[in-house]
């Protein structure tokens, strides 16, 4: 696939997940990939650690859900290059379970194969994210 292809599906990847919409992200994921997604946050964060299929992915998406209120989440920039986007951005939000704020711009880097994302690291304020936890 081309990188406009490729920068197609991860931008449709950002539109579900905008829309709440789980089951069409995880439908744009290889039933193999290999996630991780807020890289170095503390133990009390939920959503750490990575992850690998389609299953986990969910349990991702679900700890999330269950604890942040998103009031921004921008992907601004995308570069791509053969089987790799690279999407720069911005989001801030609330734990729910502390009520302290967080906000960061990020990098989120997506591995692609056959159409599909088979990989995907996300990077930005750690500590920020940890410490609002």
């Amino acid at each position: 696939m081309t990188p406009q292809e490729n920068t197609k599906i991860v931008q449709s990847a950002f539109a579900a997940f905008g829309r709440g919409d789980i089951p069409a992200l995880l439908g744009l994921l290889t039933n193999d990939v290999d996630w991780h997604g807020v890289i170095g946050v503390g133990p009390k964060v939920p959503q750490r650690g990575p992850r690998k299929g389609t299953n986990e992915v969910a349990t991702f998406f679900q700890q999330v859900g269950s604890s942040v209120n998103f009031e921004h989440f921008e992907p601004k920039h995308f570069v791509a290059e053969g089987d790799t986007v690279v999407a720069l951005g911005y989001y801030d939000g609330t734990v729910k379970s502390t009520g302290k704020r967080f906000e960061s711009e990020w990098a989120m880097a997506f591995t692609l194969r056959d159409g599909k994302i088979a990989k995907f690291r996300e990077f930005t304020d750690s500590l920020g994210i940890t410490s609002a936890f």
